[in-house]
């Protein structure tokens, strides 16, 4: 069970930070009073990019909710994700894909880090690929996370920046991402699951690779360009520069960030 934090109204707050009343809420309910008000966002016709994840799972159910309301009319969702493919239909939102779509008017979704530049770490649900083609195609990318995303620099909760590659020899591959970021004190572990260690598999059939590191990385599209050169990689979970509003839910209520 998430821990329950204690929400009070600040005595002020600025035009961009909506108060939420004293209460105590989990981490979960913060997420969905993100999401909620990252739909506020969304209008009539627009072409939306779905996210994956615990907190986009609150915004897609809310999509879906407004569009059986009758307050929101011909919605069409890219999804990133089958998970998100599924809850979608399962509510009732029209899907497409970038094909038909090249160009989104909107995608919202959660991220697991976000630095003072907006820059993110996502794709600790394994979505990243899809995430980043679908996000990237977006006019507007409004991301949603609870005051607990929030890192000075990315790698800075030590928890996983993931790196999706090919299964062909994938030890030589980790090795290689590992010993790319040695001065920060890297280390790579192949994602699995379930009690035999199972390989975790993208949608896409690849391995991810995560990474956990002790220092700042420095120039973040250095290191981008840097994984990306290696062959065997897919992709990897910094999305830089492309969040243009990030929505924080806190015990102080709701702030937007704008780019």
């Amino acid at each position: 069970m998430e821990a329950g934090i204690l929400v009070s109204s600040p005595t002020s707050s600025s035009p961009l930070s909506t108060p939420i009343p004293s209460v105590i809420l989990t981490q979960d309910e913060l997420k969905k009073i993100a999401a909620y008000k990252a739909v506020e966002y969304v209008e009539s016709g627009m072409v939306l990019g779905l996210g994956t994840g615990s907190t986009a799972k609150h915004a897609v159910d809310r999509i879906g909710e407004l569009l059986h309301q009758g307050k929101l009319q011909n919605i069409v969702g890219i999804p990133t994700s089958k998970k998100t493919h599924e809850q979608a239909l399962s509510v009732g939102i029209p899907l497409s894909d970038l094909d038909s779509h090249p160009v989104l008017d909107l995608a919202i979704d959660g991220a697991d880090e976000v630095d003072p530049h907006l820059n993110l770490v996502k794709g600790r649900g394994g979505s990243l690929l899809r995430e980043k083609m679908v996000e990237g195609a977006c006019r507007k990318f409004v991301v949603i996370v609870d005051e607990s995303k929030l890192v000075k620099h990315l790698g800075g909760s030590g928890l996983a920046m993931p790196v999706e590659i090919v299964p062909f020899c994938w030890k030589f591959t980790a090795k290689r991402l590992q010993d790319l970021f040695e001065d920060a004190g890297c280390v790579g572990k192949l994602r699995t699951f379930g009690e035999n260690g199972e390989p975790f598999v993208t949608d896409n059939g690849n391995y991810i690779v995560d990474l956990y590191f002790k220092k700042d990385i420095g120039d973040l599209k250095a290191a981008s360009d840097t994984i990306l050169q290696l062959a065997g990689v897919v992709e990897h979970g910094m999305f830089l520069d492309m969040a243009t509003t990030v929505i924080v839910a806190s015990e102080l209520g709701i702030t937007v960030k704008n780019k």
